[in-house]
């Protein structure tokens, strides 16, 4: 794809979030990357050009609908790699994905909806696969952090037995609002998740090689390694780290991984699980769904006052063979500067790096692994056994 006129094209660089990234890339890509910003909004994305040039990065604007398939397989043929953070994605996503599989383009989101995602695979893996294409979602937040700090535990333990890891999330600072919107979204439609996640599941088959690998639930409980009341955290991180232990013969022949919230105390622990629990209940009730989603709309955030104070941690505790294992993943705002910095990263990754040979839709783990993890640790997400 060397003769493409674009290395990386961001969809999304007028909202909140998709102008951290673009922001990032102008101050971080190396010199001589071809990159351009797109959208639907000429005017706002001239601005952004603008606003890039001034900080030294030559930027170019591609004007195109998200809902347009004509002009999306335009952009998609002229990119090597399609980063978009326009969610929520079941409602806007679908047909960058279709262009990019169908034109051998890489593509990155950020997406945390798991119906999304699944659908993606029934509808273009096989096209993706056939072309050439990396389609890799959740490259922020979710589920980057869990993804490789999974992948980087692994790699401490012996991987001839059957290995077990949980990965334990805290955080400080501000939901991304577009994150607020798709969980709603997901909670309201509880039956069509469930029922792609099985169709999903019956078309992938198990690994070829006869191993296995998923995600497991559990109850409340004080974690005798971490300290922490451990409150189970319905995400979709669990999914995709246990997808990337599927694909990679590392994770072991039998591997399981189960994903919490780590709180300090009992009482927290309890709040949490009522108040997910309350959130669930009231994204069945329309009119109260829309109401919660106006309180945190998206395309805002925090100023980056607030943002340099956030924080998170992820401490995993991986254990085979007689072996325990402690690591931990560590940065600053996860919603939003984290978020962005991985997603450029990973678009970096993609465009520039020597990647493991693979295609179709993969997790951030299958495609990029060492190449990715190399890429965060010098960006300053923190990667360590404790």
């Amino acid at each position: 794809m060397s003769d493409r006129p674009f290395d990386i094209v961001l969809f999304g660089a007028t909202g909140f979030t998709g102008g951290l990234t673009a922001d990032y890339l102008a101050a971080h890509a190396p010199e001589g990357l071809r990159w351009a910003v797109a959208g639907r909004n000429a005017d706002k994305l001239e601005g952004v050009r603008r606003r890039l040039a001034d900080a030294g990065a030559a930027v170019e604007v591609l004007v195109a609908d998200a809902t347009d398939p004509a002009a999306l397989a335009d952009v998609a043929r002229q990119a090597r790699v399609v980063v978009t953070t326009i969610g929520p994605y079941l409602a806007n996503g679908g047909a960058l994905v279709a262009a990019c599989a169908e034109a051998g383009t890489d593509y990155l989101d950020l997406t945390g909806e798991p119906e999304f995602v699944d659908r993606t695979y029934l509808e273009h893996h096989e096209t993706a696969v056939r072309t050439g294409a990396r389609i890799v979602h959740a490259c922020g937040f979710d589920s980057v952090p869990h993804d490789l700090g999974a992948y980087f535990t692994v790699q401490q333990l012996p991987s001839d037995g059957p290995i077990t890891v949980r990965g334990v999330v805290r955080a400080g600072g501000t939901p991304s609002g577009g994150t607020f919107h798709s969980a709603l979204d997901q909670f309201a439609r509880a039956k069509q998740m469930k029922k792609t996640y099985a169709d999903r599941r019956r078309a992938e088959g198990k690994p070829a090689d006869g191993r296995s690998s998923r995600s497991v639930g559990g109850k409340p409980h004080r974690d005798p390694v971490l300290g922490y009341w451990l409150l189970p955290l319905p995400t979709i991180d669990p999914i995709v780290v246990a997808r990337s232990g599927a694909a990679l013969p590392a994770y072991g022949p039998k591997f399981r991984y189960s994903h919490w919230a780590g709180t300090k105390t009992l009482r927290y622990a309890a709040g949490g699980a009522i108040g997910v629990g309350a959130l669930t209940v009231a994204a069945q009730v329309k009119p109260v769904r829309d109401f919660l989603k106006g309180k945190v709309p998206q395309g805002s955030g925090p100023d980056a006052s607030k943002r340099k104070k956030s924080w998170f941690t992820v401490d995993f505790v991986g254990e085979a063979g007689g072996e325990t294992v402690h690591t931990r993943v560590s940065g600053g705002d996860p919603g939003y500067t984290e978020t962005a910095k991985m997603l450029s990263e990973a678009a970096l990754c993609l465009a520039l790096d020597d990647n493991p040979e693979t295609s179709g839709q993969v997790t951030s783990a299958v495609a990029m692994g060492d190449a990715l993890l190399a890429r965060l640790q010098a960006a300053g997400i923190r990667f360590e056994t404790v």
